[in-house]
């Protein structure tokens, strides 16, 4: 009876999947998904919108945090300077919107390399601490620089197109977005793979250790600011198509609070990590809306008593997880995994 998956040579010990249950299953959730807008209603198409570019954003700072071990609060500032870039590319200079897109990965990679450089000497809280300076700093230049910007009055995104695809329409909108979620989860799974990618987990694990054998570690952290700032940046340009109106509200430390605590949830160092933290959060933030919609229709007269209750129950779980579950729902599935894939020798 087979229980276990064996490997004979390196090649197929490296390969993403595995098995072929494992791609036919892969194939269906993708088919699912591709055929989700024919379904769904217009709601859950902006739902599911949210979903892809959160689960972009999240994959970006889980190898910047969850494989790098570089706290960063600052993450939403990044997707704020993809965001304003594109706008400003499609909108005042107009770029056809492919070209934008890439323009604002690069422009927050930019930036994300230039707020890295602290990262040599700093480490932990304090880079924590020089990384919210960083949001605090994007989002006072995005107050002030009217001109550009349009300062705390906003700024109207102008729609974008990619061939027979325009973004004023949600269905294609979704459909992009699909397609660089799925692509950003390929590439961030290739890099992990890669030699880069192992510096990275060394510089988490042991740095001293990962400098006295050979590995850069100016280098390599800079280069881990640089790809989670450029997967921020492309987030940030789907973020405005999305919203069609962008403010420096929309990029704030209370968001990249809020990214953080999805790679928490999701698993920090795991590849699906982001994808589940992102399901879990958008889950549970529909759950709470009709709870509070719940509350506040049968006690209007306390309608002040329920205001806070998102924060309150998003902030108990994260708390919950951290003392129970500190790996995250990538690390429980994975143990769910094992269990069947041994079954009936689950020892």
């Amino acid at each position: 009876m087979p229980a276990g998956l064996y490997h004979e040579n390196y090649r197929t010990d490296e390969r993403i999947f595995q098995t072929w249950f494992v791609r036919i299953w892969l194939i269906a959730f993708l088919a699912g998904c591709a055929l989700f807008p024919v379904f769904a209603s217009d709601y859950m198409v902006s739902i599911m919108i949210d979903v892809g570019i959160a689960i972009i954003a999240c994959h970006g700072l889980n190898l910047l945090t969850g494989f790098t071990g570089q706290i960063s609060l600052g993450h939403a500032a990044f997707i704020g300077v993809g965001a304003y870039t594109s706008s400003i590319l499609v909108g005042q200079v107009g770029l056809p919107f492919i070209i934008a897109l890439f323009c604002a990965g690069a422009m927050s990679a930019l930036i994300g390399m230039i707020f890295g450089i602290p990262s040599l000497r700093l480490r932990g809280l304090y880079l924590a601490m020089a990384t919210i300076a960083a949001q605090f700093i994007i989002e006072f230049t995005i107050r002030r620089w009217d001109k550009l910007t349009g300062g705390v009055e906003g700024m109207y995104v102008e729609p974008g197109s990619l061939g027979p695809l325009h973004f004023d329409d949600r269905i294609h909108l979704y459909y992009l977005t699909f397609i660089l979620a799925v692509t950003a989860t390929l590439v961030i799974k290739n890099i992990i793979r890669s030699r880069s990618g192992r510096a990275f987990v060394a510089i988490r694990d042991r740095y001293l250790a990962a400098e006295v054998i050979g590995v850069n570690l100016f280098k390599y952290r800079l280069m881990s600011f640089a790809v989670a700032s450029f997967f921020a940046g492309v987030a940030g340009a789907l973020m405005a198509q999305n919203l069609e109106v962008i403010t420096h509200e929309s990029f704030t430390i209370g968001q990249s609070v809020d990214y953080l605590a999805m790679c928490i949830i999701g698993g920090l160092g795991h590849i699906v990590g982001g994808i589940f933290g992102v399901g879990f959060w958008f889950i549970l933030e529909r759950i709470l809306e009709v709870v509070t919609t719940t509350l506040n229709t049968a006690y209007p007269d306390h309608i002040t008593w329920f205001v806070s209750i998102r924060e309150i129950v998003f902030g108990l779980v994260i708390i919950l997880f951290l003392i129970f579950e500190p790996d995250g729902l990538a690390a429980r599935w994975r143990t769910i995994r094992a269990y069947w894939k041994l079954w009936p020798f689950s020892y």
